[in-house]
């Protein structure tokens, strides 16, 4: 008898599982790299599709096509406002086909269905919020010299052609975010997804295409890291935006350097939950999951650290404990699961020897702390029982390092100074939180972590508002107005006053 897990994704009927192709110039055409890489379902270990490992002509040719695009079609030229109009039509053609962008991304990278079942949503609210700054792309900027002696006309021009390179955690989300800001703006674009998530990209090709987007625009390889180097270093390429681990950020930050070319890098984090004293534990429970251990724990914002003041540890222990123990481990495509598998087995590998080190160190797992192990097909799955380690100290490996999996550590602290402090001990930089009762008290806590992003008593991604790492966890911005100028190069046009209407 067929397993039930087995016996689900027999019953799915994808738009992709094995392919040949990249998109190139408006068309999916033959890839010229010879290789294949494999997709696999990591709550099955199953091979269920591939796709073409790039050669450097695949992005030769990718870059071809939108240096072409830029340089001599219309997209550049056209009003941004015209722009914006293709940008809602990308997101309609996105939400009909958001069911294939749910079900492929899960058998990617085992995001829990209940997860993956809001990429489209989010991704067109993405495309649709940029399509709301058009005008600020058209709006006259004229600034006069402050001598009086003339003024300046500021233009906003688009960058050029931009690689852009997503992980394989959210790649729908990760991706668009680079790519709505690149199209509003006027650029043209070379994407590559992860390795391992490379079909659900296709899904928003298909889309582009779909809103009649011009010929050379959007152009899509599919490829090891290997690919996305020679994106970075290619003589075509005006511009790189990756997401994705800080030691690959380095590379691409020191190739970047020496080209001189900008680059906006959104990279690890090792983030921390402060809870206040007067905090309540009931409401933090409800958001723990989401804020602390979304997707698995593989969410590169998340506060994976929890400070509890030394007067109510216990107490937070034991609501973490209970709140993870709760959440359903299981089959990602089943509605209830919680929590699914790693995403890759080097991904599993990593996240058990953080395990082995937490037990090593004298960290206190009071849940979890060992591989799961699940049966009805998922025997071959890459599934790591959610953990929480109490008792954990600052100098642990546990509680420095970025894991990326389903993995809290609850440390102590004896008043708000030191709660800040500790917050503030690690290289990284991207999110946190706040846990308060008193909001003035949480807000100038807030302002103390120093980090691109801080929630209070919840955490989530505000698409108006920018999105970016300090130290180690990355340069520039995503979102808001912020990430659409990173998109931008400006020119000034200095004339005198009396050349207006000129």
């Amino acid at each position: 008898m067929t397993s039930p897990a087995l016996a689900a994704r027999a019953a799915l009927t994808l738009p992709y599982t094995h392919v040949e192709s990249m998109f190139i110039d408006g068309n999916w055409v033959a890839a010229d790299g010879a290789g294949r890489n494999q997709v696999t379902d990591p709550a099955t270990g199953q091979v269920w599709g591939s796709v073409p490992d790039g050669s450097d002509t695949d992005v030769d040719n990718a870059a071809g096509a939108a240096r072409r695009a830029f340089d001599t079609g219309p997209w550049p030229r056209l009003a941004p406002e015209e722009r914006a109009k293709y940008l809602l039509r990308i997101a309609d053609e996105v939400e009909r086909r958001a069911d294939a962008l749910a079900l492929t991304n899960t058998r990617e990278n085992g995001s829990p269905i209940a997860e993956s079942r809001g990429a489209a949503a989010n991704a067109a609210g993405i495309f649709r919020y940029f399509a709301t700054l058009a005008g600020y792309l058209g709006r006259e900027d004229v600034r006069p010299f402050p001598s009086g002696v003339g003024e300046s006309v500021v233009r906003r021009d688009p960058v050029g052609v931009c690689a852009l390179i997503a992980p394989w955690n959210f790649p729908i989300n990760l991706m668009v975010i680079k790519l709505a800001p690149a199209l509003l703006a006027g650029c043209t674009v070379v994407m590559k997804p992860a390795s391992p998530t490379p079909l659900s990209l296709r899904l928003i090709v298909d889309s582009v295409a779909a809103a009649g987007v011009p010929a050379g625009v959007v152009n899509m390889v599919t490829g090891s890291g290997r690919l996305g180097d020679a994106m970075v270093r290619h003589p075509l390429v005006d511009k790189v935006a990756f997401t994705g681990s800080t030691p690959v950020g380095r590379k691409i930050a020191s190739a970047a350097g020496a080209l001189l070319r900008p680059v906006t890098l959104e990279l690890g984090g090792k983030s921390s939950a402060i809870v206040l004293p007067d905090a309540d534990l009931d409401a933090m429970g409800g958001v723990l999951v989401r804020s602390c251990m979304r997707n698995t724990g593989q969410t590169c914002y998340i506060s994976t650290r929890i400070l509890a003041p030394a007067s109510r540890y216990g107490e937070v222990v034991d609501m973490a404990t209970t709140t993870i123990a709760a959440g359903r481990q299981g089959d990602p495509l089943d509605p209830a699961t919680v929590f699914g598998p790693a995403a890759t087995p080097a991904q599993f590998k990593t996240v058990m020897e953080y395990v082995a080190s937490g037990h090593a160190e004298g960290a206190r797992a009071t849940t979890g702390g060992r591989a799961a192990v699940l049966g009805g097909g998922l025997e071959n799955g890459c599934f790591v029982e959610p953990t929480v380690f109490a008792d954990v100290e600052p100098a642990m490996k546990i509680s420095r390092e970025e894991i990326f999996g389903p993995v809290l550590s609850i440390l102590k602290y004896d008043g708000i100074e030191e709660a800040i402090a500790l917050a503030n001990n690690t290289g990284f930089g991207l999110g946190g939180l706040v846990f308060g009762a008193d909001p003035t008290a949480a807000l100038a806590v807030a302002d103390r972590i120093d980090s691109g992003s801080v929630g209070i008593n919840f955490f989530a991604s505000n698409h108006s508002a920018p999105f970016g790492g300090r130290h180690d966890s990355g340069l520039g911005t995503e979102y808001g107005i912020e990430g659409l100028n990173a998109y931008l190069s400006y020119k000034s046009i200095h004339r005198r006053a009396s050349a207006r209407g000129v």
